[in-house]
């Protein structure tokens, strides 16, 4: 199943004052007087808490704002992913506005209860504590990880075992697992002609014969669309393991001529019917 956690920091010598003896001043040992070494001891278990705090805070707020790690449990995103990855989130760009595109791969909160009674968690103390400032999943998040295959205004369709079809263009999918089809030959996941509604993306995972997806769900409540406000962000890279380590880039096939046509005349079809009604009242009133 799908799874996609104020001091000033100086210690102060007190001195005799103008009035004391050579003797008072070249007589002291070494033990009456801390020296430099002394004050950056002291100073360093003063700062060591604030300094605890403020790395605590910045990794709230990259977690919050900018990146979070997730971690991969499950088969369905293989090859692209496997058991046990680590990968980082951008969380950044949907905060300027930015919409989940083609071809991402996101990390999205179930829409649906897609995962049923798996992905529940019954973390300790220090993983909740962990999961807080994002070195972890957090307690009681139950999210999945995909790749975004149709947008607002896209028809995606399946004829027999494949290939997928995004506004009549057979997509080219090498991230397919080695074996599958980019369809499923099952009746319930495997023919589909739908068109995405505005606010919403069609996702599949690339391991299609081992991946519970949009096309499993077109009877739940959301019809199998996962909400654009559902997802938490892009994964951008593979972190971990390090001889694993890559990029996600969004793969040539979503960038072939002529798949933009549905969506991108959305908003010209839009623009051109505001735009006839003006101009027929500014005739009218030259008339």
């Amino acid at each position: 199943m799908d799874r996609a956690v104020g001091t000033d920091g100086a210690a102060r010598i007190e001195g005799d004052g103008d009035g004391g003896g050579e003797g008072d001043h070249d007589g002291a040992e070494p033990s009456d007087r801390p020296g430099p070494e002394g004050r950056r001891q002291r100073s360093l278990w003063r700062e060591l808490p604030i300094l605890v705090v403020v790395a605590l805070v910045l990794a709230l707020l990259v977690k919050t704002f900018l990146m979070q790690a997730f971690s991969i449990p499950s088969e369905s995103m293989q090859n692209t992913l496997q058991p046990g990855d680590r990968v980082l989130v951008d969380k950044l760009t949907p905060w300027f506005g930015s919409k989940p595109e083609r071809g991402d791969v996101v990390v999205f909160h179930d829409p649906a209860d897609w995962l049923g009674g798996e992905g529940a968690r019954h973390p300790d103390a220090v993983q909740k504590a962990l999961g807080f400032i994002g070195l972890m999943p957090a307690a009681g998040e139950r999210d999945l990880i995909k790749r975004v295959i149709g947008v607002a205004g896209d028809t995606v369709e399946c004829r027999g075992t494949g290939p997928v079809y995004v506004n009549g263009k057979p997509l080219d999918e090498p991230y397919v697992f080695a074996g599958n089809t980019p369809c499923s030959s099952d009746d319930q996941g495997g023919q589909f002609d739908v068109t995405v509604p505005q606010g919403r993306i069609w996702v599949m995972g690339d391991h299609r014969q081992d991946s519970s997806d949009s096309r499993y769900h077109r009877l739940d409540t959301t019809h199998g669309f996962v909400p654009v406000g559902n997802v938490v962000g892009r994964a951008v890279v593979v972190a971990w393991p390090i001889d694993r380590w890559a990029t996600l880039p969004v793969p040539d096939t979503f960038g072939q001529p002529g798949i933009r046509a549905a969506s991108a005349a959305a908003p010209g079809a839009l623009g051109l019917a505001g735009a006839v009604p003006l101009v027929l009242w500014r005739r009218h009133r030259r008339l």
